[in-house]
């Protein structure tokens, strides 16, 4: 990984660390944005492809998405170079030499991300006394156990609903990264009435137009399955998955996976971005021309963070949830209804209200 600083403007980046420890083979990149409302929350990814653009564009999706949820908190992000799947013993050794590599970077608390679980987050506690996301033993809102970023997610779609034509029931659904968001937001869907049409992971997509009978599904993954292995359905090559027609289609899996080559090929009412920074700005201009509604990535799956800060000040998983729902919805349709009325993309006027909380933030120091 090298370090690029093209990615630098009025708001930041405050600092960047490269970090090596041999003894461990760490390799990691911490960006703190911006700190103006507060020390930054943001996850940390562990993946062997992550590479240092990818952390900078990270970490001002955090701060963008922690100002836009009204947090006492900036952005920042890290990312580790590594193999998550590595055995358990190493993956330990290495979490908590990147938490001793950032022990002195007080403005920055680190949560779960890709890659990363409560857990891990408990070891990073352990060694420096800061971390949210944490397990329910040492005091944390467990995020991805109550499933905060789908919880946050499906909020987000409801409050969307006055600005386009989504049914109210028996909504298709695809979930491209059938991870902990994925789950959890078609979870909570199903339980307005939605079906799951299309679904992948990172062994393979598979499409059902009927819907996918959903508790076989989850219990299939929880017990080691893959979305491959599974026997409903039919089975189709990964890229396919974004021309399946549907109502929703939901990124949450890796950055830029709607792209200019690609966008051209959704079928959907609505792109409800579940992962980080999904689709290229290019991608959404020709999603917009489609008339496809794009609900960004830190309005709409800003569950997470929320629940960290909630847990961080000492809140209850009742009063996270409550928090998430008020927030996500005030900001959809503070977004859409600016959008609408400048004639602008919902990242545009996402952007702008952002930004201009982040500035206001500055101001005061």
């Amino acid at each position: 990984m090298s370090l690029r600083f093209e990615f630098t403007d009025d708001l930041g980046p405050e600092k960047v660390l490269e970090l090596y420890d041999p003894a461990t083979g760490l390799q990691a990149i911490l960006v703190v944005d911006n700190v103006a409302a507060g020390p930054a929350i943001g996850g940390v990814r562990m993946a062997t492809d992550v590479t240092a653009a990818e952390c900078f564009r990270l970490a001002r999706a955090m701060t963008l998405k922690n100002a836009m949820a009204g947090l006492a908190h900036g952005g920042g992000k890290s990312v580790i170079a590594a193999d998550p799947g590595m055995p358990a013993a190493d993956r330990s050794r290495l979490i908590k030499s990147f938490a001793r590599a950032i022990a002195d970077v007080r403005d920055y608390i680190p949560g779960p991300d890709m890659g990363t679980d409560e857990q891990a987050m408990a070891e990073v506690k352990y060694q420096i006394g800061r971390a949210v996301g944490l397990p329910r033993e040492v005091g944390g809102i467990p995020l991805d156990e109550i499933g905060a970023t789908g919880y946050g997610l499906a909020v987000a779609l409801e409050a969307a609903e006055p600005f386009c034509d989504l049914p109210g029931s028996n909504m298709r659904v695809v979930v491209q990264g059938f991870g902990s968001v994925g789950q959890h937001v078609i979870r909570f869907l199903a339980e307005r009435g939605a079906r799951l049409v299309g679904v992948s992971d990172s062994h393979g997509a598979r499409v059902c137009p009927e819907g996918f009978d959903l508790e076989s599904l989850l219990a299939a993954k929880t017990g080691g399955t893959s979305v491959a292995g599974f026997d409903q359905g039919e089975a189709i090559d990964p890229e396919a998955l974004i021309g399946v027609d549907c109502d929703v289609w939901i990124p949450a899996a890796r950055p830029d996976v709607i792209r200019e080559d690609n966008a051209g090929r959704v079928r959907a009412k609505v792109v409800a971005q579940g992962a980080n920074i999904p689709a290229t700005p290019a991608a959404e201009e020709i999603l917009a021309g489609n008339g496809v509604l794009v609900l960004p990535d830190f309005v709409a799956n800003a569950g997470g963070v929320i629940c960290g800060a909630v847990e961080f000040h000492g809140g209850s998983q009742s009063q996270a949830l409550e928090s998430i729902a008020e927030k996500i919805r005030a900001n959809v349709t503070e977004v859409l209804r600016r959008a609408v009325e400048d004639g602008a993309l919902p990242r545009a006027a996402a952007m702008q209200i952002a930004r201009d909380r982040v500035r206001k933030a500055m101001s005061f120091r």
